[in-house]
């Protein structure tokens, strides 16, 4: 009789591991319009606009730029067509030093396109999901599930294969030793589907929406420390994005609050995933609630200095230098933190 199968070898603990995050999700171009007129014409109607700018998008590319631009070891897993947008998002992911080894080519189904139109502060978001709907886990090695501290998932609900495989990734993420954290970004369905949603967040150790996924997520209407209270009671840590108002967190007993930084944005593309970026890198390296959360409002309002997701994202030393010594919520200033 053959002898069974050897099993396969103990993860490498934290500390040895080769990354610091894992990011799972999306990554196409951006090309960010605005502002755009309050009335869009048809009829073949030519419009001009002060800018148009093609950038790197997808929440969670840019939230794995944001992280290695804090000094984090960051691999990327997903999906891009074999075209030039593909290898667009590739050069640029690469450049700002995100490992793309697990970043697979689709030979059948294009890149994402996402096009951004921007008026002031708000902006409205067209994308065509190209291969985004064959991402799944497959894309997903065992091995980078071993090889990280980390793993962060993003664009949950454009992403239907993942996501009903999520729940089970992030509990082999959690046997194998990484924390995990999930932005689900907005659902274009309107759903919110509990049923989707509720085992994923039951492995969750932060979950990160802002206001309104919030609001959404759990039918509160007002009030975002109600949202938030009631999203905890589904498992996560709850971190909330609440724009010029900061961001709060709930753990289930208790709110925390952290103040946005008085800058005037050039562009809010990308802040909410440059915050989850601060949020995991100050977690990792071992910051207490109050001062993450603080590092993460900075790092979100500090990369509206520049236009598309990356470009202002702060390095470590900047945010950490933008954390108010004395707050709202008596937030203390962060020295010394190494990664």
């Amino acid at each position: 009789m053959p002898s069974p199968p050897a099993p396969p070898p103990p993860a490498p603990p934290p500390s040895a591991r080769p990354f610091d995050l894992l990011v799972v999700g999306d990554a196409n171009p951006d090309v960010v319009l605005g502002p755009v007129p309050r009335d869009l014409a048809y009829g073949q109607r030519e419009q001009l606009v002060e800018r148009a700018d093609l950038v790197l998008g997808g929440s969670a590319a840019i939230m794995a730029c944001g992280a290695a631009r804090l000094g984090l070891r960051v691999a990327f897993a997903g999906r891009v067509g074999d075209d030039p947008a593909g290898a667009f998002v590739r050069t640029a992911l690469a450049a700002r030093g995100v490992d793309t080894s697990a970043l697979t080519t689709d030979p059948e189904r294009a890149t994402p396109l996402t096009a951004v139109l921007t008026r002031g502060a708000d902006r409205a978001i067209l994308t065509a999901p190209g291969c985004l709907t064959a991402t799944g886990p497959g894309d997903v090695p065992e091995a980078l599930l071993a090889g990280t501290r980390h793993v962060h998932a993003a664009s949950f609900f454009l992403m239907p294969r993942l996501a009903g495989a999520l729940a089970e990734m992030f509990a082999r993420a959690r046997e194998l030793g990484a924390t995990t954290s999930l932005d689900t970004n907005d659902d274009p369905s309107g759903r919110w589907d509990p049923e989707l949603l509720d085992p994923v967040l039951k492995v969750t150790d932060q979950v990160l929406p802002n206001a309104a996924e919030a609001r959404a997520m759990t039918g509160v209407a007002k009030g975002v420390a109600e949202a938030a209270a009631a999203l905890a009671r589904r498992g996560p840590l709850v971190v909330v994005k609440n724009g010029a108002e900061g961001a709060l967190a709930h753990d289930g007993a208790r709110v925390t609050t952290a103040p946005a930084l008085p800058v005037e944005p050039l562009d809010t593309v990308g802040a909410g995933d440059s915050f989850d970026a601060g949020f995991v890198a100050a977690v990792l390296r071992g910051l207490g609630l109050a001062d993450a959360l603080a590092v993460a409002a900075a790092c979100g309002s500090l990369s509206t200095r520049g236009r598309g997701g990356t470009a202002a994202q702060p390095t470590w030393d900047e945010a950490v230098a933008r954390v108010p010594s004395t707050g709202v919520t008596g937030v203390t200033r962060v020295t010394g933190v190494s990664a």
